[in-house]
């Protein structure tokens, strides 16, 4: 070795951001979404989760009326959700803390964005409880908002990871109008209920009748042979707060009619 060998060494592979964000690097990137969330709701006490789906365009009245909403009416007509999803989430919220034993139970869960994600967020910040928000890094949503538990923020890459931790941690769903976003999340899930590769119950809350039955027409399937009529059961469609709020919380104490509790 002479006075001019380089002298610099290597990274090691779990420091070598290079090889970290490469193409044979995809797999840690991936376990890194699944491990470190992981991690942090254990050390949060995060048991089990409520979530929210919904459009992140839906505004609230309050910036309809200050004029920061978008200009276009048939989301205007959407603000409606957002005060029931605001509403519903503190309520839910409110009934978990008041439960007996570990407070990280049915902790409010969304997509951690603005819209109808916000107000879920809202509601249970308003409540006086924790809430959590999975955002993803795309480039056309803001992503973000500031009602989310600041530890219980996360970003992912991976969208079936973040779907992925929607699931795995939910005992109940509330899926509120939205668009392709919404719909994904909530046929996913519907699919691995049917299929039973989930096979935990789970009272599932499809709000906004008249946005629902607009949008899509699932009863043309049974006519059409292509699912079953019991298949429509796996959800619970709905307008009332109050009957979302008896309906989800009727099911996991009691269970559903014919099966046990689910606490």
């Amino acid at each position: 070795m002479t006075d001019d060998t380089p002298t610099t060494k290597a990274p090691k592979a779990y420091a070598n951001s290079e090889f970290l964000n490469s193409r044979a690097g995809r797999p840690l990137r991936i376990l890194s979404e699944f491990h470190e969330p992981l991690d942090r709701f254990d050390r949060n006490g995060i048991l089990d989760t409520i979530v929210f789906f919904g459009s992140a365009r839906v505004p609230s009245q309050a910036s309809i009326e200050d004029g920061s909403a978008r200009d276009h009416e048939g989301l205007r007509e959407l603000a409606i959700y957002y005060e029931a999803t605001r509403e519903l989430s503190r309520k839910l919220t409110e009934w978990s803390l008041a439960l007996p034993g570990d407070p990280g139970r049915f902790v409010v869960c969304t997509g951690g964005g603005p819209g109808i994600m916000e107000a879920a967020n809202r509601g249970a910040y308003e409540a006086g409880g924790r809430s959590i928000g999975l955002t993803i890094s795309i480039p056309v949503e803001e992503f973000e908002n500031h009602y989310v538990t600041p530890e219980l923020s996360f970003e992912f890459h991976y969208f079936f990871m973040r779907k992925f931790w929607f699931t795995y941690m939910a005992k109940a769903v509330v899926i509120m109008p939205g668009g392709f976003g919404t719909l994904d999340e909530m046929f996913e899930l519907l699919t691995l209920m049917q299929t039973l590769k989930m096979k935990k119950r789970m009272p599932i809350v499809l709000f906004g009748k008249q946005f629902w039955s607009e949008v899509l027409n699932l009863e043309a399937l049974v006519r059409h042979g292509t699912v079953n009529e019991k298949d429509l059961a796996l959800f619970h469609p709905t307008d009332s707060v109050e009957d979302a709020f008896d309906y989800i919380t009727g099911f996991l104490v009691d269970g559903p009619p014919e099966r046990g509790p689910v606490l």
